[in-house]
């Protein structure tokens, strides 16, 4: 692979114990991307230092916030709190992370958490399964709340977690596998280290267990790598499977030297050994071209964009972006288009209004919803 340079049918009423209303702040605006491309933005909530969401069947959403909070939204942005979150170390990158649906959620109602978790001056990424409960009184929790992975070792700091979910698509040879992205924590060097999960890609069963087809699964390298599924990686913060059955990453680079990643079986990605961006000290980092034995990323950015979020865009709404990746840009302040071919990708357009980029989901309709690091949830639809 060689790099591109980049200049449930189940209703749910009113549901949870707190109703907030549409905030009066509430606006429509068109945004006009690089190539002149408009998208007319509609913002519907407001919300404190959000992190991820997830679309129910219904149509309406959960959002996670980076304090401990999680929310039932409606489409109009009304938002009920669900209770019984886990106790999370806020701080830093540190706090409530991403919520994700369970494969066969429509019928056991189960959904996985990942939020930063420990005791003292250490702390790690979990992740959790549990039972959604909503009910018609205005009352919602979750329940029924089992680990089933943490980061191992808990380290000091509060950067790099990662700890994005992705499932493998069903019909696909991932079908009933959990992929977890695991940060380095700021640490480098665990990256390369087989006896330490920080800045791995992990693939697990739906319980935690350990799959037997993952690359180390034999113990040749040691009991904790056989959860490995990819090493060599920075900070993922966005995992995705393409409607083709591939997996995507995109991972912040250090100073600068974004990437967009197809992640193969048991592959090395080469961080801390290689990047195209250098360290925030000025030091260097030798380029992915010096170590053809590291995997290369299909697509990458030499002024950073901070990509938080990504999806491959799977709709009919939004004419031109379907089998695209679509990334979140916090320091890039944009949503920014990125054309796949197969497995090449290069950046498309960019849409920019200003704001930080915190997360991107499509919704039921093909439309498209972000969330900005400010606080408002934002719907994405064609102009016109």
């Amino acid at each position: 692979m060689r790099p591109t340079m980049l200049k449930a049918t189940t209703a749910f009423a009113a549901l949870a114990l707190s109703l907030t209303a549409v905030p009066a702040s509430a606006e429509t605006f068109t945004i006009t991307g690089t190539k002149g491309t408009k998208i007319t933005a509609q913002a519907v909530a407001d919300f404190s230092e959000p992190w991820a969401m997830t679309f129910l069947p219904d149509g309406t959403m959960l959002v996670t916030e980076k304090t401990g909070e999680l929310f039932h939204v409606t489409p109009d942005g009304k938002k009920f709190e669900v209770m019984g979150v886990p106790k999370v170390a806020y701080g830093g990158q540190g706090g409530f992370g991403d919520i994700v649906l369970h494969p066969d959620f429509a019928t056991n109602q189960m959904i996985y958490i990942s939020y930063a978790g420990g005791r003292g001056a250490s702390s790690g990424a979990e992740v959790d399964m549990a039972k959604l409960e909503l009910n018609t009184k205005g009352g919602g929790k979750l329940s029924d709340i089992k680990r089933v992975w943490q980061q191992t070792p808990k380290v000091t700091g509060r950067g790099h977690y990662s700890h994005r979910i992705a499932f493998g698509p069903k019909g696909s040879p991932h079908e009933g596998k959990m992929f977890i992205s695991s940060g380095d924590r700021q640490k480098l060097t665990p990256a390369q280290d087989m006896r330490s999960a920080l800045g791995k890609l992990i693939r697990l069963n739906l319980d935690g267990s350990v799959p037997d087809d993952n690359p180390w699964a034999d113990g040749s390298q040691g009991e904790l790598a056989k959860t490995f599924w990819s090493i060599g990686h920075r900070n993922m913060l966005g995992l995705t499977f393409a409607p083709d059955g591939t997996l995507w990453s995109h991972e912040m680079g250090p100073r600068h030297g974004d990437e967009l990643n197809l992640i193969e079986r048991g592959s090395n990605y080469g961080w801390p050994e290689v990047s195209n961006g250098d360290h925030y000290s000025g030091r260097s980092i030798p380029d992915h071209d010096t170590r053809p034995e590291f995997n290369a990323p299909e697509a990458w950015w030499s002024r950073s964009i901070a990509p938080s979020g990504l999806i491959i865009y799977s709709g009919d709404t939004l004419p031109g972006w379907k089998g695209d990746a679509l990334i979140g840009g916090l320091r890039g302040q944009a949503l920014v288009h990125v054309d796949i071919n197969g497995t090449s990708a290069s950046e498309a357009e960019r849409f920019e209004w200003g704001e930080r980029i915190r997360e991107v989901e499509q919704g039921p309709q093909g439309n498209v919803w972000v969330l900005e690091d400010n606080g408002r949830l934002v719907k994405l639809m064609p102009a016109g």
